[in-house]
């Protein structure tokens, strides 16, 4: 006989492994905001899909990649000194 295991069966086994833990919360934390700036990269881009860039649409540009490049740099520069500072 062949036993039939049900979806809600096999997610109720795992329920402790599917939740975030403190640390990849953490880890997350630490990502926004490099992820919050490339998300205002991208949006400076996409308004300049379907037409030529104005020249405040270069500076919006320029500016966001400045964000996504120094919020790069302070995530890698806060990971290597000790003690957590930044």
């Amino acid at each position: 006989m062949n036993h039939v295991v049900t979806l809600q069966d096999a997610i109720t086994a795992f329920a402790d492994f599917i939740e975030p833990t403190a640390a990849e919360l953490d880890a997350v934390e630490r990502e926004m905001p490099v992820i919050l700036a490339d998300v205002d990269l991208l949006d400076a881009h996409i308004v300049t899909l379907d037409r030529t860039p104005t020249e405040v649409d270069e500076r919006r540009i320029r500016r966001a990649r400045r964000r996504a490049l120094a919020a790069r740099v302070n995530r890698t520069a806060g990971a290597s000194l000790p003690g957590g500072a930044a």
